[in-house]
């Protein structure tokens, strides 16, 4: 990692007008005035109010002692390299990252070893007789040199942060690939392996969301989703993996998230079966319009999985249906569609009476008789038959469900349904 000089991090201008002699005066001292601060600091900030022979004990002291040294090399030459120093000022930085803490402790250390420095060394310029601008060089140099080491412990945070939220991003989208995959083991070591590195508490349940990206999709990322739902881009889709759906309105949340985007969200499903719910939404994402879903809003998968399972077979559906319908191609048109109609009403009715029929059809009931009576002498005893019923039943209605398409003249794309 390339490293910033100290020159571009702050001025080297006030060590400039201390008199090289003062870093002889000040050198010999600097065991002593650690002490001082060391003692300030573990008295003054509660995170590293810990044992001088603990982790944080070692650091603060290495970094007491570190500060002291660089001031007196600037003194000695202002313009030496001060790479080393920076690289450890930012470890520092990272240390505090790693440990689960912000920078203000760290900052507030500095503040408090300023304030003894500010102190001790302006007493030891007068002891020298510096000139009085010299002397308001080194409170100058003091506070100078605490802001560059407060802000390279700054970014030395950042980075830290920068490099884990990275790997937490990339482990979290191998997590969601892993779960996608339809052979993946719901509790086995190697899921259990990716959701520690990810930070991700296996759930019970979860379902899938899938969204397609275009049109500026991919924002729904900025939109407030919950910190634990797995993103994966996949293609010109989105997939989410949310746990635990039904929990503290994550489904509301989700839904306000993915307004006015092309959204389905599967079934709420164990673990295991994650690759089942995409797998149900991005069915009913593909015949989105065929479902008669508003547009704009957020498509429930679970809503319409006989629909679903039935347009994801069409072409077989239509072909059950030509077979079942095909003692009525002699019939007239009108006839054959009006005795097809009948045969569906009646193969959904529980007591398969006329008048339940009639009304299903909003007919009257003599109609009906008549055309139940020539229903029998067209399919016999098939009409008694469990499984032709519920064949017939449900190829009648995926010829339903596509037939709307055909009326409205939209051409269908085996590939990518609305």
């Amino acid at each position: 990692m390339a490293v910033q000089s100290t020159v571009g991090t702050f001025s080297r201008r006030p060590w400039h007008e201390i008199p090289e002699a003062f870093a002889d005066v000040l050198r010999p001292r600097i065991e002593e005035i650690a002490a001082e601060m060391l003692t300030l600091i573990r008295r003054d900030v509660r995170v590293y109010q810990q044992p001088t022979g603990s982790a944080v004990g070692r650091d603060v002291t290495a970094a007491v002692h570190r500060a002291m040294r660089q001031f007196v090399e600037l003194i000695d030459d202002p313009e030496a390299p001060q790479g080393d120093h920076e690289l450890f000022f930012q470890r520092l930085g990272r240390l505090e990252f790693l440990n689960g803490r912000s920078t203000d402790g760290i900052q507030a250390a500095y503040r408090t070893g300023a304030r003894v420095a500010c102190r001790r060394y302006g007493a030891l310029a007068q002891e020298a007789a510096l000139p009085p601008e010299a002397g308001l060089a080194v409170t100058e140099a003091v506070l100078v040199h605490t802001a560059a080491m407060a802000d390279l412990a700054v970014r030395g945070h950042a980075a830290a942060r920068a490099r884990a939220t990275g790997r937490t991003q990339r482990s979290r989208r191998a997590l969601a690939a892993h779960l996608l995959e339809q052979s993946a083991d719901p509790r086995g070591e190697s899921l259990t392996a990716l959701a520690e590195q990810a930070s991700w508490r296996l759930p019970e349940a979860v379902a899938c969301l899938v969204m397609r990206q275009a049109g500026g999709g991919g924002q729904v990322l900025a939109a407030g989703l919950d910190e634990d739902v797995l993103i994966l881009p996949r293609g010109g889709e989105l997939l989410l993996v949310v746990p635990d759906p039904e929990d503290g309105g994550r489904v509301d949340r989700l839904r306000a998230a993915v307004r006015d985007h092309a959204a389905a969200i599967g079934p709420t499903v164990a673990l295991g079966d994650a690759w089942l719910s995409s797998h149900c939404a991005r069915l009913a994402l593909k015949h989105r319009r065929r479902l008669d879903a508003p547009r704009g809003e957020l498509l429930a998968a679970a809503d319409h999985l006989l629909d679903v399972q039935l347009l994801s077979g069409a072409p077989i559906g239509r072909l059950m249906a030509d077979r079942v319908t095909d003692v009525l191609k002699g019939l007239p048109p009108g006839k054959a569609a009006r005795l097809a109609e009948t045969l569906e009403a009646l193969l959904a009715s529980w007591g398969r009476t006329a008048p339940e029929v009639a009304d299903a059809l909003g007919i009257h009931p003599q109609t009906v008789r008549g055309r139940l009576r020539r229903l029998d002498e067209l399919f016999g005893v098939r009409l008694t038959d469990p499984t032709f019923r519920t064949g017939a039943l449900l190829a009648l209605r995926t010829r339903a469900l596509t037939a709307a398409d055909a009326g409205r003249g939209v051409r269908r794309d085996p590939g990518r349904e609305e």
